[in-house]
């Protein structure tokens, strides 16, 4: 099993996974244009993508999932409230999987476990990935980290986790204070220490990788938040990934 993504922050996210023949993109922020581009920077035709799957309903998240899906004919996997509050029409996708925000399914050679998160969507979900042998965690949009969190990605043998802020450069950037209180707050994004936090929290021993996504280009730093992972784990910070908006990061395997 293998994961890259093509892009990570608030301009646009997707990532994808790959074991065998299935090759699934988790959200598609980007226009068709862009993510086939992107994709093909990976050595992938979006041809050969088998679905997507939604995590929640923001533009960030699914505003290239409709033209992606229609031209490639993409089986679309989103739970009834993300479906209701991106496409209200329901024929608006092709072909629409309605899933369960708990419940495990499988697609190809993978399996797939979604899990509830804490954010301001209408009923957001993030997915861990197996082949059958290792496990895949992947945690983003998540104001906080509770307790079937952590309890989800306990035994990862790679994890994508969001380190989207810097408490002090929140705390002192220019965005307006409302929107400062929505972006640190529950149902808000993952600070560094808080994504730090929950790697103390989990069986680190099977840890192959791990890659902090979903960092803000004005209240964070790549530095800041490979730290304050590595720090949590005892390694060093060039060991830690960073996802970064317009390169994503390249294809990682998990052994």
């Amino acid at each position: 099993m293998r994961f890259a993504s093509l892009g990570s922050g608030s301009r646009g996210n997707a990532l994808i996974v790959d074991a065998g023949d299935t090759r699934v993109l988790v959200d598609c922020g980007f226009s068709q244009r862009s993510a086939s581009l992107r994709l093909s920077r990976l050595g992938v035709s979006a041809d050969e993508l088998t679905a997507i799957l939604v995590t929640h309903e923001h533009g960030d998240h699914v505003g290239g999932v409709l033209a992606l899906a229609r031209r490639h004919r993409l089986p679309v996997y989103l739970t009834h409230g993300t479906r209701a509050a991106a496409w209200p029409r329901e024929a608006a996708l092709p072909d629409c999987r309605l899933i369960d925000g708990e419940t495990p399914f499988s697609i190809g050679a993978l399996e797939v476990q979604p899990f509830p998160v804490p954010h301001d969507a209408r009923q957001p979900v993030q997915y861990t990935f197996s082949d059958g042998c290792r496990r895949l965690g992947v945690l983003t949009d998540s104001g906080s980290v509770t307790a079937h969190i952590v309890d989800v990605l306990r035994d990862c043998d790679g994890l994508v986790v969001e380190c989207n802020h810097d408490p002090e450069l929140l705390g002192s950037s220019r965005y307006p204070a409302v929107l400062r209180r929505r972006i640190g707050g529950n149902l808000g994004h993952l600070a560094n220490d808080q994504a730090a936090a929950l790697l103390t929290q989990i069986d680190r021993h099977h840890l192959q990788h791990v890659v902090a996504a979903h960092l803000s280009a004005e209240n964070n730093r790549p530095h800041l938040a490979a730290r304050a992972l590595a720090e949590a784990l005892g390694c060093t910070e060039d060991w830690i990934g960073v996802a970064d908006q317009e390169g994503g990061f390249a294809w990682r395997q998990i052994l």
